[in-house]
C-alpha cells in the first residue's frame, strides 16, 4: 500500500524541547526505541520529555519483519549504559520511565539482571518514580531479579496474531509470549501486566479476538492496539489501513472482556501514554 489514509498523522509539538531531549540523549549515548524504531510519535513525545529507554545495546539477536531496530551480533554489555541513562532522567526530571530493550538470546539471562539494576539504581535516585518495563518473552520464564526489583508495569507484546508469527515473528514463540504474561500475575499479583498488538498486517477479526481472549486468560491488565507502518523497506508490507471506528470497536470488544485499560487508535505504540490512568 503506497499511500497512507487522511488519519495517519503525527503531532511534532514544542520544537525548542524536542531539540532539547535529543541533545541530551545523544551527549549521554543512549539509545530510546523511540528513535530506534522510527515511532510516529517521537514529535510529540520527546516535546514533553515522555521516553522509552532501550537498555543491552542497539543491536537485536531476533529478525522480526515489522521493526526497524538493527539485527545480528550484538556488542558485550556496557557497563556504563545504566549509569547514562539514570544521569538522563535526572536531567530531564522524568517522573514516569519506560525501560525496553533489544532481545539478547546471546546472554544467558537475556539480560534480565541489567533490567533488575536499571529499576533499582533508577529508583535510588527517586523512590517515587514510576517504572514501566517492556521486555522480551525470556522465553516464557519469568526472572526472578526482576520480580524482586518490582516494576510498576511489566509489559510484554504480543504483536501480532499467531498466525502470521512465520512471517511477521520467524524467532519468536506466541506460547512464550503467553506463559510469560500468566506467570508474571501468577508470582506476583501486585504487578500490572500489559501487552500491545499492531493490526494491519493481514490478521482476520477473529482471529484478534482470540489474542485478547488469550491475554485475558493470562489475567492481563492492560492492552495497547495501533495501526502497522512499515519503518523500512525490508519490513512486511502494510496488508491494509484499519479506520478509528475499526480500532473503536476492538477497544469495545477488549473492555467487554475486562481488561482495565485499553489504548486504540491507529498512532497508539505499546508505550504511548504509558501510565494506565491515562486513556482509558
Amino acid at each position: 500500500m503506497e499511500r497512507k489514509p487522511q488519519w495517519i498523522r503525527t503531532k511534532f509539538l514544542l520544537p525548542e524541547n524536542f531539540s532539547k531531549v535529543s541533545n541530551i540523549l545523544s551527549e549521554n549515548k543512549v539509545h530510546t526505541v523511540c528513535r530506534e524504531a522510527k515511532c510516529p510519535n517521537v514529535g510529540e513525545c520527546f516535546s514533553c520529555s515522555h521516553l522509552t529507554f532501550m537498555i543491552l545495546g542497539d543491536i537485536c539477536t531476533r529478525t522480526c519483519r515489522f521493526c526497524s531496530v538493527k539485527k545480528g551480533i550484538p556488542l558485550p554489555l556496557d557497563g556504563s549504559e545504566i549509569g547514562r541513562i539514570v544521569n538522563v532522567v535526572g536531567v530531564l526530571n522524568i517522573k514516569d520511565i519506560v525501560i525496553t530493550s533489544v532481545t539478547r538470546d546471546d546472554i544467558p539471562d537475556g539480560g534480565a539482571e541489567v533490567f533488575a539494576e536499571a529499576i533499582k539504581r533508577i529508583r535510588a535516585k527517586n523512590e517515587n518514580v514510576k517504572i514501566e518495563i517492556l521486555t522480551p518473552d525470556f522465553f516464557g520464564d519469568v526472572p526472578e531479579c526482576i520480580l524482586e526489583a518490582m516494576p510498576d508495569i511489566w509489559a510484554h507484546n504480543i504483536e501480532t496474531v499467531p498466525e502470521l508469527y512465520k512471517n511477521v515473528r520467524p524467532k519468536t514463540d506466541y506460547k512464550h509470549s503467553i506463559k510469560l504474561l500468566k506467570n508474571i500475575k501468577q508470582k506476583r499479583n501486585d504487578i500490572l501486566t500489559k501487552s500491545g498488538i499492531m493490526l494491519g498486517l493481514g490478521e482476520k477479526k477473529e482471529q484478534v479476538l482470540n489474542v485478547f481472549r488469550d491475554l485475558r486468560d493470562a489475567d492481563v491488565d492492560a492492552l495497547t492496539i495501533g495501526q502497522y507502518l512499515k519503518p523500512s523497506k525490508d519490513s512486511v508490507d502494510v496488508c491494509d489501513y484499519l479506520t478509528p471506528d475499526e480500532f473503536v470497536f476492538y477497544k469495545n470488544k477488549s473492555l467487554e472482556m475486562g481488561f482495565k485499560n485499553v489504548l486504540s487508535a491507529p498512532l497508539v505504540r505499546s508505550s504511548y501514554r504509558s501510565n494506565l490512568n491515562e486513556g482509558r
